[in-house]
């Protein structure tokens, strides 16, 4: 039972947020906000949602994208976070699964995710 004060504080915070629908297996282009010294800029965070959990304002997102040398990278994104200024789906995948912890262990093109086609 939470407190109907904060309720409403969140809920204001979910509505000022503009949050595309999306699920596991779709890639993402995150725009996120990076702060170095005294100066910030936008850096984009490109890759694919293998979770989504919480709920309300603590809801996150896990975005795995392959770096350099073929190094899997994962992070997690609050979806509500400040730092967070856009979310962008790229592609829609067709999975039968809603965490992909799965693709961590595949490689190359076994760790493709099929695109579902729009008629």
């Amino acid at each position: 039972m939470k407190n109907k004060y904060i309720a409403s504080f969140e809920q204001a915070q979910i509505a000022s947020k503009n949050v595309p629908e999306f699920r596991a297996g779709d890639t993402l282009r995150l725009a996120v906000t990076i702060k170095e010294g005294d100066k910030s800029r936008v850096q984009n965070y490109e890759g694919i949602c293998i979770s989504i959990r919480g709920e309300g304002t603590a809801k996150t997102i896990t975005v795995r994208k392959i770096g350099a040398n073929g190094v899997g990278i994962e992070r997690v994104f609050p979806i509500y976070s400040d730092s967070l200024e856009k979310i962008e789906v790229l592609r829609r995948g067709r999975v039968r699964r809603a965490k992909l912890f799965y693709l961590r262990d595949l490689a190359g093109k076994a760790a493709r995710i099929k695109e579902i086609r729009r008629k």
